[in-house]
């Protein structure tokens, strides 16, 4: 396979190439482009340039950024390797940037790449089946997401990851699923597909997952809408034969501004003649009972015979 930095070369020139590359090249690239040996050894002896991985250098003396890690160790790795697991999802926007993260690469199954300092090289059979069609090369939204799924500690970590990638609105449960076909070997594969139906059913985050198995499923309460859109904005499980809006968050706000615009909702759902209950990572996943306690009285000033199955023998659900 030729490098995926040929055209450009070709067509730019060394020069604009090290630019587009955060000031990173690689003595391949040096090479291809015709410089003689002593013009490549000569500034790093001089220390004007430093060596990032064996073969591939920055070209300055200041500190390497992530977005140069990024591109040093695609380099260093060799034509045939592309950014995966948290790497390439990141490049695609399905999570948020974290330069505390070492680069992930996956090379194909019979290449052997020597292991560097935040550097995670896995290796992949079908590498080349599940590659983005772009540059530099990158696993496909799909793919990336199970990559991480693979390394997660735990079904809620993976469970969290698939929504935060679904919500990005760069991939979609529909297009996992059918890179789900392909791994029949992955880790928590048989968990997967109904966490994908909930995050298509409009679960955003792993605390409205959690509401939806812990406190709706476990105890026999009616499924809410997810992700009603009113008053220009999105309530979080609506029961609207019921008038009750269940909202959801699972961070700390200590800004007054939050707070604000909380309260906000709340009364705006009160004009609409609609009950509030409003819930914290703690109360879904410590207190789900005493949760689905309160939801079904409220729904019950309704539907006063309206019925619902305990958990478990201690579940207060009556």
């Amino acid at each position: 396979m030729d490098w995926w930095w040929r055209q450009e070369l070709e067509d730019e020139g060394i020069h604009v190439l090290i630019h587009t590359q955060n000031r990173i090249v690689s003595r391949s690239q040096l090479l291809a482009a015709r410089w003689p040996e002593g013009d490549i050894r000569r500034p790093l002896r001089r220390r004007h340039w430093q060596t990032v991985h064996p073969g591939v250098y920055a070209t300055h003396t200041g500190p390497i950024g992530y977005d140069e890690r990024l591109v040093a160790a695609l380099l260093y790795a060799g034509p045939d390797a592309g950014w995966s697991h948290y790497t390439a999802a990141e490049q695609l926007g399905l999570i948020k940037c974290d330069d505390r993260r070492p680069v992930y690469l996956t090379i194909p199954g019979h290449r052997r790449v020597r292991a560097r300092p935040n550097l995670v090289i896995h290796r992949d059979e079908y590498w080349d089946q599940r590659l983005a069609r772009v540059i530099p090369p990158r696993r496909t939204a799909a793919h990336a997401v199970l990559d991480i799924v693979e390394i997660s500690s735990s079904i809620d970590e993976a469970a969290a990851l698939i929504a935060e990638a679904c919500q990005s609105g760069r991939v979609s449960p529909a297009e996992i699923l059918r890179a789900l076909d392909g791994r029949t070997r992955l880790r928590y594969r048989s968990e997967l597909r109904p966490i994908l139906a909930d995050v298509a059913a409009g679960s955003h985050s792993l605390l409205e997952l959690r509401y939806l198995r812990d406190v709706e499923r476990r105890h026999g309460l009616p499924t809410g809408v997810r992700q009603r859109q009113v008053d220009l904005e999105f309530t979080d499980v609506a029961y609207l034969e019921f008038g009750l809006v269940v909202e959801l968050d699972g961070r700390f706000h200590l800004a007054p501004q939050r707070r604000w615009r909380d309260l906000d909702r709340d009364n705006r759902a009160t004009l609409r003649a609609e009950s509030t209950l409003r819930y914290g990572w703690f109360d879904i996943t410590s207190r789900p009972c005493e949760a689905a306690v309160q939801v079904l009285q409220v729904l019950r000033r309704r539907a006063p015979a309206l019925t619902a199955t305990p958990c478990a023998p201690s579940c207060p659900l009556t």
